[in-house]
């Protein structure tokens, strides 16, 4: 008996490890996948439900973990195999400085990057969208302009607001800076009071946050990787890379 059950923990070994490397295994764990049939390596990266932060969010939530998201980020830009990163976003939001952190390790990296919004990217998501050398979103996604938000027991003092006020000053910086919208024009969508019945802010549908200037294109998923293979094909050139000019074909007789 003894020797049967040790030989089926070992057959049940060897069926885990052969599994535990699948891309089943890796999509579910981390959400990403590698793809490299359309010629060119990429990775893609799924950013959805919560941007869960410093705290655990309740287990009936969907979280984006950002200390799962932070190394797979840092082994894609070191890679020497992977040429670009297609990041989809269906986000609610989360946690501020999370987000934040994401949005400033993409916007740093060298390899092409392409975010593509599907059914929504509010909130924090609004610069994790924009954090990317191009962004696409599908027609039907809408995105959520809001001031910041905190939960939780606040002091009622000026030094309150005023931390507020700097955070929010953070995220439209970096918005602003790596999209097309202007500071003064975020900032109004931010405090529109004529939208949302009981809160404060926008939301843009994919024609509306592509005419602010707020997402480069409207596209789906095909545009998203067509322009992530652009992008890889012309980073492939050599920077000095001169185009010879046609030889000029002549007749037998010498005329041209």
């Amino acid at each position: 008996m003894d020797t049967k059950n040790q030989y089926e923990e070992e057959q049940t070994g060897t069926e885990d490890a052969k599994n535990e490397g699948s891309p089943a295994d890796r999509i579910k764990e981390s959400g990403m996948v590698v793809t490299d049939n359309g010629g060119h390596r990429i990775q893609c990266l799924t950013i959805i439900g919560q941007i869960e932060g410093h705290y655990i969010l309740p287990s009936q939530n969907k979280t984006t973990k950002y200390e799962h998201v932070i190394p797979q980020l840092v082994a894609i830009e070191e890679d020497p195999e992977t040429e670009g990163l297609l990041m989809i976003l269906n986000t609610v939001g989360g946690d501020v400085e999370a987000g934040l952190a994401l949005a400033e390790l993409i916007s740093g990296m060298r390899k092409p990057t392409v975010s593509l919004v599907l059914g929504g990217g509010h909130s924090i998501g609004v610069p994790l969208a924009v954090a990317a050398k191009r962004s696409f979103i599908a027609p039907s996604a809408t995105m959520t302009i809001h001031p910041v938000r905190m939960n939780g027991m606040m002091i009622g003092v000026p030094q309150t607001f005023e931390y507020f006020q700097r955070m929010q000053d953070r995220i439209t910086q970096f918005v602003t800076q790596n999209s097309r919208i202007s500071p003064r024009r975020f900032y109004e969508l931010s405090m529109n009071t004529e939208e949302l019945v009981m809160d404060v802010g926008s939301v843009l549908d994919g024609e509306n946050a592509v005419r602010e200037g707020l997402i480069d294109e409207l596209g789906s998923l095909s545009d998203a990787i067509s322009c992530l293979y652009g992008m890889i094909e012309k980073r492939r050139q050599p920077k000095n890379a001169q185009v010879r000019p046609e030889r000029r074909s002549f007749r037998k007789n010498g005329s041209q």
